[in-house]
């Protein structure tokens, strides 16, 4: 490995993408391959001197809104923002700093055992950073087959943006992601290192559907009660209805429990047959 990875990384990237991939006229007497630099840097708003001083590597420290602007211009896939996030990291810029106690990783035993309480219904626990901590047989039957139990360890918010598969889930993808992101501006991200840690990961792995929302005005705080429509492979749409509970005291750090019950009666059959119960096990919430 070189010492100018990232520079490389861009420049290679920039070399591969055609002026018709980002919409742009290709012209005559090209004797750049893929963009030129001042395409790239008209497209991801950054001035061509700073982008040549990247890849030339006299700049090793660039900031987390520049990486997620050259990943959205450079069309840049989820596993190359990824490791175009890696080599940033390695570059010795934003690291993470000491601060805030680290996210609950344990489960209490009494929290565990309000979770087998709960059985047959889906019901999640989070960390602050939208990690997953534990969750019943009921969800696990309602979202294992999505996909969103598969990383280790499991995260919510993670999933929504970056996990291609979520956009089938979530009929009203756009909704969850905004709640989403309003759960982790409540978290005083930017006072949080562990938060903003994330927070900057997604700048970087999911790009502009993450930061437009991160960085537009907030327009509510997170809902902690509604209707979630899911679309699962096996029994189709699904209307939940949630109610989320916090469960961080005594501990320092604020746990969520999301219960999910049926919203309709549809839904209520759908999900005795997931969990192989008789008809009415989960009662639909009306009204």
């Amino acid at each position: 490995m070189t010492d100018n990875e990232l520079g490389l990384f861009l420049r290679g990237r920039r070399e591969a993408v055609t002026p018709a991939d980002v919409g742009l006229p290709s012209g005559t007497r090209r004797r750049t391959p893929g963009l030129r630099r001042a395409e790239l840097a008209t497209l991801a708003g950054v001035s061509v001197e700073y982008l040549a001083r990247l890849e030339q590597g006299r700049d090793r420290h660039p900031s987390v809104q520049v990486l997620g602007a050259l990943a959205d211009a450079l069309r840049l896939s989820a596993d190359e923002r990824l490791y175009l996030r890696r080599l940033s990291k390695g570059t010795g810029g934003n690291l993470l700093c000491p601060g805030a106690a680290p996210p609950a990783r344990s489960v209490r035993p009494t929290v565990r055992a309000l979770l087998d309480r709960l059985e047959p219904a889906p019901a999640i626990l989070l960390n602050r950073l939208s990690d997953v901590l534990a969750f019943t047989t009921g969800y696990e039957r309602l979202a294992g087959p999505s996909g969103l139990l598969d990383a280790d360890p499991p995260n919510l918010i993670r999933f929504v943006f970056t996990d291609p598969r979520a956009r089938a889930r979530y009929p009203d993808w756009d909704r969850v992601a905004d709640e989403q992101v309003a759960s982790l501006r409540s978290e005083a991200y930017r006072a949080d290192p562990h938060v903003a840690e994330l927070a900057d990961e997604l700048t970087v792995t999911a790009g502009a559907p993450f930061t437009d929302r991160l960085q537009a005005a907030p327009l509510s705080v997170p809902r902690r009660t509604g209707v979630e429509r899911l679309l699962h492979p096996d029994v189709g749409e699904l209307r939940l209805a949630y109610e989320t509970l916090g469960v961080g005291l005594p501990d320092a750090d604020e746990r969520r429990l999301i219960v999910y019950l049926p919203a309709d009666e549809a839904t209520s059959a759908a999900l005795d047959h997931l969990n192989g119960r008789q008809p009415g096990a989960l009662r639909a919430v009306t009204g």
